[in-house]
């Protein structure tokens, strides 16, 4: 029988998360060191939710002692670990591998420091809205789909509950305040799902500086006296 999403959650939740982190990454972990990949999931983690790690050293080590059989993961009754480049044999290993690194960092309290997002999955997990608003509205369809850059801007602003506009605007904020340099402002955006260039003349910090501005005007037919 399927995994229901409650079991899916209490069994294999962070055991996800961290085999999402591996997304476009290699699993390149060693006994001696921790890969990029793990090393994001890491970083954000324990400045996000440092309780979670104890839950995905947990689900690594059960998962790496009792793997499931074919039969099961073709029937749904079990998670299955994404394709990571490794050969099946080495899958457990590598599991337990990651379970040893992450018991490492919580006793000795190994916390990478902050730094700007090394992979795909730690740039949308710690940009969650800015992902949805580049992702959604600033694809290779913008040009068809609105007059120009703004346009776009005032149609997210308008169209979306404020407390998630409120988040966008902290989120691009500190995304300014990571000091990328242009080329690597440009990076992230893309990283977060913008398929068109900033409108000219425009850099790409520039332009995240003003939408951040554009966002904080009022929304259509709200403006100061308006219900």
């Amino acid at each position: 029988m399927p995994l229901t999403p409650l079991e899916h959650d209490r069994r294999y939740g962070e055991l996800d998360q961290v085999m999402r982190a591996y997304l476009g990454r290699p699993a390149d972990d060693t006994p001696d060191r921790p890969g990029e990949a793990l090393t994001a999931y890491l970083r954000h983690t324990w400045h996000t939710r440092p309780w979670a790690l104890a839950t995905a050293e947990r689900q690594l080590r059960d998962y790496a002692d009792s793997p499931p059989g074919r039969l099961r993961l073709r029937l749904g009754e079990f998670y299955a670990v994404p394709d990571v480049g490794l050969p099946e044999a080495d899958v457990q290993r590598w599991l337990r591998c990651l379970a040893d690194h992450i018991r490492q960092s919580i006793e000795e309290g190994a916390v990478p420091p902050p730094a700007a997002p090394a992979t795909p999955w730690e740039w949308h997990a710690r940009f969650p809205e800015l992902g949805q608003f580049l992702g959604g509205w600033f694809s290779q369809d913008m040009p068809d789909e609105f007059d120009d850059h703004d346009a776009a801007v005032d149609h997210y602003r308008d169209s979306t509950d404020p407390h998630l506009v409120a988040r966008l605007v902290g989120e691009l904020h500190e995304l300014l305040a990571l000091d990328l340099d242009e080329s690597g402002c440009a990076l992230a955006v893309a990283e977060l799902g913008m398929e068109v260039d900033p409108p000219a003349p425009w850099s790409p910090s520039g332009w995240i500086a003003r939408v951040a501005g554009r966002l904080t005007l009022p929304r259509a037919g709200h403006g100061p006296g308006e219900g």
